[in-house]
């Protein structure tokens, strides 16, 4: 049975290794000389023609997707021709900043302040309205940190507007948190749903280093709130696989940042650490099987490795240690690779971090 992915990145690599035991061989429509998916199935260029569509679709499942800037235009022309899951609609709510917002407060999730900022004028509205510190955001193509600006006061507004306008923005009042975190779930073609547990996550730079699954000291009501949020989304969307909402927590609150329609890297601990991985639960939904058990076997940690590599040995010398290299060249900001960690305790997790030496990185 082959499945066609759009994308061929690690994500998409760690789709074809979790089909591989269930008999499943991926497709995939990746444009670049090299990527971590080769070796790993059938690849094609990003071409986008009818006749380079059909040859793509041919024999296919269905087709899903390792990252969210898929043109939706294109996910509808494949939907003619093959199921695809996640549904565009998702695709498009989570492409655009301003949209995916908007669907939260409608569906009755918590969200920063916002206002839309089109203009020089607009982006002074608009801190008339929020005020500062603030945060100005492209609607679009951001992730990692990338199209972003900082607004510590209403002075940084010229450098702000320099630095992101010209294009469709989206100024966000800055929220006190103590923590972030992040909920995957997955809902199968039959409406069935499969939540994992809360995970506590930790950036620099804007980029996911360290997630803590499951997050600690975590109350059972907002475990209830996080899977009410996404449970939410999922049905309003009609959605079919993994979901990820990155959230803010403020006690008992959680504030909805954004979504990822796709699995997602602070899932990446459940390959060793849940009892099916996202990846394997992806592909059960989407193929219309029946989901796995998605809790924690233990405490676990997931360490991004980040612009370089350390030695192997330093790290597979560590108990409960797991190393999953990307195939990538090394340079400064890039993923390369991830750690899982697991422990009878989170206290031995850490432990067992710090031995490696790079958990600080």
């Amino acid at each position: 049975m082959r499945i066609g992915v759009l994308g061929g990145g690690q994500l998409g690599r760690m789709l074809a290794l979790a089909g591989y035991p269930l008999g499943l061989r991926c497709r995939f429509l990746e444009p670049a000389l090299e990527a971590p998916v080769d070796g790993l199935g059938e690849r094609h260029a990003d071409d986008t023609s009818e006749e380079a569509l059909a040859r793509f679709t041919n024999g296919l499942e269905l087709v899903t997707y390792e990252f969210e800037n898929v043109p939706v235009e294109l996910a509808r022309r494949l939907e003619r021709a093959v199921p695809i899951y996640p549904p565009p609609a998702a695709l498009e709510a989570s492409q655009d900043r301003l949209h995916e917002k908007t669907l939260f407060r409608r569906l009755g999730l918590s969200t920063a302040p916002y206002a839309a900022v089109d203009s020089r004028a607009d982006l002074d509205r608009a801190l008339d309205e929020l005020g500062a510190p603030a945060f100005l955001k492209t609607r679009r193509f951001g992730y990692d940190g990338k199209g972003q600006f900082f607004l510590r006061q209403r002075s940084d507004a010229d450098a702000a507007w320099s630095a992101l306008g010209g294009s469709p923005l989206l100024l966000e009042g800055a929220v006190r948190f103590e923590r972030e975190l992040s909920h995957l779930s997955v809902r199968g073609r039959d409406g069935g749903v499969a939540f994992y547990p809360l995970v506590e996550n930790h950036h620099r730079d804007g980029i996911l280093r360290l997630s803590l699954a499951p997050a600690p000291d975590v109350s059972p009501a907002l475990t209830a709130l996080a899977c009410d949020y996404s449970r939410r989304v999922l049905d309003e969307l009609g959605y079919v696989g993994v979901l990820a909402i990155e959230l803010f927590q403020q006690g008992e609150r959680l504030i909805a940042n954004e979504m990822a329609p796709r699995v997602h890297n602070s899932g990446h601990w459940t390959i060793e650490g849940a009892r099916t991985s996202q990846f394997e639960n992806h592909l059960r939904a989407v193929l219309g099987w029946p989901l796995g058990a998605a809790d924690a076997v233990g405490p676990c940690a997931m360490l991004n490795l980040i612009g370089a590599l350390p030695d192997p040995r330093t790290v597979l010398a560590v108990p409960d240690a797991h190393l999953h290299l990307y195939g990538k060249k090394a340079r400064p900001g890039r993923k390369l690779g991830h750690v899982t960690v697991q422990g009878g305790t989170p206290e031995e997790v850490r432990e067992r971090l710090a031995r490696m030496g790079i958990a600080a990185r």
